[in-house]
């Protein structure tokens, strides 16, 4: 296992906190309270903050879009036609932007997915499904199951049982390799090359490992652990962000763009992000650091340069302009690896 980052107080300098302590994002401003401040979650500011996020800004829109059931736009399309609009795609945003969990119609969010996508055999989530019969077995896809279990989480869904048995899918089921030999035969890696081809999907690892580490530490069990020790390793094999063939060339363009939110793309910052929070720290991170520094501007913020703006059922940041999205999640991960 790498080694552990240090367990100081990030501290940037105040610029750039100052900007995103601002309440014209309430999202933005309860994460900087809590991981660049260091406030804990007891305190009246973190809580009022926290309370900002249901009340003003992208959530509340959202919430009030909403359908009765617990969906957006058309009810059996909630993946697929309706990017970004639909039901998984504003489930998760939710998520990013911090909802609260235990609001009722966040709640009829969860149990609406967890009807219409996840697969009641397996556990996995699928991008087609029904009411009576759940997700197809055919449709389940690993970006998505860890997607939906990381969100799960966030709104407290963890001990669910459907929650756990995604979870289970997601250890028994992840890929690890390099195209270096033949794909595993059977289901679920049948059909769908994307997905389930000759190379495992970066996607899929990403999001997979993003929803382990939202798992408390206390609660991951040992066959949690040794996923997200291998997926670990795996993406430092890789530099986080590149061909682990040819560790001179990013592996696709949009890696290397920071954008907010991702959706069930990734980015190197989204990357480097979930490794500092398990306490990775590894000289094959440098790569990724030093790519994510390379982006700062002369006042110490960060611009969005990946985005679905115009395609989400909410406006958030324009492309190209300082991100407060993007310079919370570079200050928070290069603060845990003493880089500020």
């Amino acid at each position: 296992m790498p080694r552990a980052a240090s367990s100081r107080r990030p501290s940037p300098d105040s610029g750039p906190l100052d900007w995103l302590l601002e309440p014209d994002n309430p999202s933005v401003r309860y994460f900087a309270l809590r991981d660049l401040a260091g406030r804990p979650e007891s305190d009246p500011v973190v809580s009022a903050a926290r309370k900002d996020i249901m009340r003003a800004g992208p959530a509340p829109s959202i919430l009030a879009k909403q359908r009765r059931g617990g969906f957006w736009g058309v009810e059996e399309d909630f993946y697929a036609r309706s990017k970004y609009k639909g039901s998984v795609w504003s489930f998760l945003l939710l998520a990013e932007l911090g909802a609260n969990g235990r609001d009722p119609q966040i709640r009829d969010a969860c149990e609406f997915l967890l009807t219409w996508s996840q697969d009641r055999a397996s556990g996995g989530f699928a991008h087609r499904g029904s009411k009576k019969a759940g997700g197809q077995p055919s449709a389940v896809i690993p970006c998505l199951t860890g997607n939906m279990v990381w969100a799960l989480q966030r709104f407290g869904l963890g001990d669910d049982p459907r929650t756990k048995r995604a979870v289970e899918w997601v250890v028994r089921y992840q890929r690890l390799d390099d195209g270096d030999g033949p794909a595993p035969k059977g289901w679920p890696y049948t059909g769908r090359e994307p997905c389930y081809g000759r190379h495992t999907c970066f996607m899929g690892v990403v999001k997979g490992m993003k929803a382990l580490a939202e798992i408390p530490p206390r609660r991951r069990t040992k066959s949690v652990r040794r996923c997200l020790d291998e997926a670990s390793e795996y993406l430092l094999n890789h530099r986080v962000f590149k061909r682990s063939h040819d560790l001179s060339k990013p592996g696709k363009p949009f890696w290397t763009r920071l954008g907010f939110p991702t959706m069930w793309r990734f980015d190197v910052l989204e990357t480097l992000d979930i490794l500092t929070r398990l306490g990775v720290r590894d000289e094959r991170l440098g790569d990724a650091v030093e790519l994510v520094l390379s982006k700062r501007d002369a006042s110490g913020r960060w611009r969005l340069e990946n985005s679905f703006e115009g395609k989400t059922l909410v406006p958030l940041e324009r492309p190209g302009r300082p991100s407060k999205w993007i310079t919370l999640f570079t200050l928070r991960a290069l603060a845990r690896l003493g880089e500020l």
